[in-house]
């Protein structure tokens, strides 16, 4: 079977690979904009690394003779140039289905997120058939929403592709610290500083609550989906809800309970000054995310996280102050 999976030296990407190499059986082609330089390859697998950018490469080629997609390429930076990640996460994204109706692909797997869900000002957990209209203007949410309007679309024009759409909580694991590091923190938010034992007291918004996954459970997930015969969406994310108690023991320090309003607005300011790389309205969707039922993912992909919420995000917070990472160009310390 021969898989070709986009955005595969990335976060999810190189828990993907982690994942079909356990399978074994399963001839994998990683797509990515950059070459990895020099990774070693398990054993049971191989793994044929083509550059190509989403946004702008022939995919025809890439495509030739795969059984399915794992659609994984986005970008969340820069967030002050959204043409920039709209032309690789919605352009990028029409191209590849384009691409995968062209060549016959018979399976197309793409990773959604939460963040595509609609706002809820409750705590009941919702399934796969929740509104995905986004859960904040946020280029992040709206881009994914955007994603998901795409695949409404071609699963009308194109019923003979095998459509499967993934919608993972917020996606952790140590060798991706340093990555998240830079994408959320910026060149400010140095590791020293980000050592739990330098942080005593932790300020956080009134009423903050969310769910995280591990990627190595997301990357089970994705195999399963693109080797069985499986349709539609699926919602993943780690056992357990991280509310203030619990990143208050994550982090070991004191919680202080500061209005979202003030916080989302002094996130804003920094942003716009280029002080943070993440703006404020991000905050709003963190506030309004649902959480997520995994009841379908359980069923239908034999799916049981073997990390919970807390797990996941104790991976990368150890990992930041450690400068953790791999050898993939995205993840390199």
């Amino acid at each position: 079977m021969k898989i070709v999976v986009t955005g595969a030296s990335g976060n999810l990407g190189s828990a993907t690979l982690r994942a079909l190499s356990a399978d074994g059986g399963v001839d994998v082609v990683g797509v990515a904009r950059r070459r990895p330089g020099d990774v070693r390859q398990p054993v049971d697998t191989s793994v044929q690394w083509r550059e190509a950018d989403v946004a702008t490469a022939n995919l025809a080629p890439v495509l030739e003779g795969a059984d399915a997609v794992v659609h994984l390429a986005w970008k969340f930076q820069p967030t002050h140039r959204p043409d920039v990640t709209w032309a690789t996460n919605a352009v990028g994204t029409r191209r590849l289905l384009a691409a995968v109706a062209r060549a016959g692909v018979p399976a197309c797997v793409c990773v959604s997120s939460v963040a595509a869900y609609s706002p809820v000002d409750h705590d009941d957990p919702v399934d796969e058939h929740w509104h995905t209209d986004g859960a904040s203007p946020a280029a992040y949410c709206r881009e994914k929403a955007y994603v998901e309007r795409a695949l409404d679309a071609f699963a009308l024009a194109h019923p003979e592709v095998r459509l499967v759409r993934v919608r993972p909580a917020f996606v952790f694991q140590r060798s991706a610290a340093s990555e998240q590091r830079r994408i959320f923190g910026g060149p400010l938010a140095r590791p020293a500083l980000l050592d739990r034992r330098r942080i005593p007291v932790l300020p956080l918004p009134a009423g903050l609550r969310l769910q995280a996954v591990h990627a190595g459970d997301v990357g089970r997930a994705l195999a399963a989906a693109a080797t069985t015969d499986v349709t539609g969406a699926f919602n993943l994310a780690g056992d357990g809800v991280i509310r203030r108690d619990e990143l208050g023991e994550l982090v070991g320090a004191r919680t202080v309970e500061v209005p979202a309003r003030m916080l989302r607005a002094g996130v804003q300011a920094a942003w716009r000054a280029r002080a943070v790389p993440v703006p404020g309205n991000l905050l709003d969707a963190v506030m309004r995310l649902p959480l997520m039922a995994t009841d379908r993912a359980a069923q239908e992909l034999d799916w049981q996280p073997q990390h919970s919420s807390a797990d996941a995000l104790e991976a990368v917070l150890s990992g930041i102050p450690a400068r953790a990472g791999s050898q993939m160009p995205p993840l390199q310390p």
